[in-house]
């Protein structure tokens, strides 16, 4: 079978013939690969960034987001069957600490866990794969078009809900609404794929959703958050620590950008009592300064918490693919235009190599190699 590979610490990303997979317990499950999912940790690795391949090789298939088709299950699989629609959650255990012993890899203690198509174990930008049953997400069949989101979705899942479940395990009134998210004000910063998927999951749970970015506000990004109800914030004319002052405290700010001055500036930003989920991961190392004792002061007086969000468990991907369903249900034929780019396998290489303008999410399709 045919996959896409990148020589660790190169650019070098070519096909490769690798033998096809076959069941060998009676938990394994076989994917046909349909499509794949590009996003910045992809293309990272395409220009020799941060990857690291399976012991004893220099290749690493890549490849995280996927969607695939069930065609061969073992004896003992119960989760699903032939034909089903399903994904592959990422990560996988060390082994040794409480969370990955409780299938909670995401919070993994020891750091010794492995990623499919990012760090000791090949991804999914390939023709077929086995996986076992534990890490397996049935999708209903309805969500082909938008499956592929779903890995996506789950990362944001997981930020939302420990950001809820820390702010009802703290504030006296958390409970008086079914929802604390329910009429909060919220802010989404950076808007990309995994930035207008967590606008969506709040814009689900009743929250006033604010996106910050540096666009146009008639491009692709802010027309789509536009259109689920969103409120666009031009980063360029309200600076991110102007944003308290123009528009408003926020009682939740989501962080999808990465971009360490930003997150730092969108603190004034923050409310009373309020939450910010760090999710990006910011590129270099180049020094900052910040006013550490005024930083101090304001989380103290004010109640603020900071919490750091990476990964998801195998819940937040259940939840991803409720809340996937919710949106296609409630935006009808609005969440596949997040999918702005589809590439042939065959022609992997313009998929890692070009970023459009216009592009929101781009996927690589294995059903038409």
């Amino acid at each position: 079978m045919k996959a896409i590979a990148v020589e660790s610490g190169t650019t070098n990303v070519h096909l490769v013939d690798r033998q096809e997979p076959s069941l060998k317990t009676p938990t394994d499950v076989k994917v046909r690969i349909l499509r794949v999912g590009i996003c910045g940790t992809d293309r990272e690795e395409a220009s020799g960034g941060r990857s690291h391949p399976p012991a004893n090789t220099t290749d690493l298939i890549m490849g995280h987001e996927m969607l695939g088709t069930v065609i061969d299950v073992g004896k003992n699989v119960t989760r699903v069957k032939p034909g089903d629609l399903a994904v592959f959650t990422v990560r996988r255990g060390c082994g040794k600490c409480l969370p990955c012993l409780m299938n909670r890899s995401d919070m993994c203690q020891t750091g010794e866990f492995t990623e499919r198509g990012i760090w000791g174990r090949d991804g999914y930008e390939t023709e077929y794969v086995i996986d076992d049953e534990q890490f397996v997400v049935r999708l209903p069949a309805g969500l082909e078009p938008v499956g592929v989101l779903t890995e996506p979705t789950s990362v944001v899942e997981k930020a939302i809900d420990e950001a809820v479940r820390i702010q009802t395990s703290r504030l006296p009134d958390a409970l008086a609404t079914p929802d604390w998210l329910f009429g909060k004000r919220c802010l989404i910063a950076g808007l990309g794929p995994i930035g207008l998927l967590g606008a969506t999951v709040l814009a689900l749970r009743g929250a006033e959703v604010y996106g910050l970015d540096v666009v146009d506000k008639t491009t692709a990004r802010p027309q789509w958050l536009a259109a689920i109800g969103g409120r666009y914030v031009d980063g360029r004319t309200i600076p991110a620590d102007k944003v308290d002052d123009i528009i408003g405290p926020m009682d939740l700010i989501l962080e999808a950008a990465g971009i360490a001055s930003l997150d730092f500036d969108l603190l004034d930003a923050l409310a009373t009592n309020g939450v910010y989920v760090l999710t990006g991961i910011p590129g270099g190392d180049r020094p900052m300064q910040i006013s550490g004792a005024a930083l101090m002061r304001k989380l103290v007086l004010r109640n603020q918490v900071i919490v750091g969000s990476v990964n998801a468990s195998r819940d937040h991907f259940g939840m991803a693919v409720r809340d996937l369903t919710m949106a296609d249900l409630r935006w009808s034929g609005h969440l596949p235009r997040l999918i702005t780019h589809r590439y042939p396998a065959a022609d992997f290489a313009r998929a890692f190599g070009v970023h459009p303008t216009d592009e929101i999410k781009a996927v690589v399709e294995w059903s038409t190699f």
